[in-house]
């Protein structure tokens, strides 16, 4: 299965842009370390969340459906949302991150974290961070967590 779902992920990605994201990822890479690509990329997802604010929703499948909106619109995959003890877990399935190649799977995903972290914030989650618990996996998902989390 997972050979196929490397091939769709694949043609997901526009090949207009997969060139450039590539080498741009390379070039950040040279530059800059690991620590500031993650908040880089974290700023660049609380400014695209700041521009896409979600509505007010009462419940976690109204702010699911509300984030999957979003991302269907864009072709960036989709997410699953539950509600735990102590925690809201969040799932994030096919985000195009491959675009910026493999090794940038390191420090692309703290757009999807600074997102979340925006959305939630916004919706009335203070004093509460999103952080990631997962690595991008062979099913193409990443994990986050919305709580109070410990340095």
């Amino acid at each position: 299965m997972v050979p196929i779902l490397d091939y769709l992920l694949e043609r997901q990605i526009s090949s207009q842009w997969r060139g450039m994201l590539s080498a741009l990822a390379a070039e950040f890479e040279a530059q800059i370390g690991h620590d500031e690509l993650r908040q880089l990329m974290y700023r660049v997802g609380s400014r695209f969340a700041a521009a896409h604010p979600l509505p007010e929703v009462a419940s976690t499948v109204d702010l699911a459906q509300a984030v999957n909106a979003y991302w269907q619109q864009m072709d960036w995959g989709y997410v699953e949302l539950s509600d735990e003890a102590e925690s809201l877990r969040i799932v994030h399935y096919c985000a195009p991150l491959q675009a910026f190649g493999g090794g940038a799977l390191a420090w692309t995903p703290a757009f999807l974290e600074g997102v979340y972290q925006s959305w939630l914030s916004a919706l009335g989650a203070q004093g509460l961070s999103v952080a990631q618990t997962s690595d991008y996996g062979p099913d193409a998902a990443l994990e986050f967590r919305l709580g109070r989390h410990t340095a």
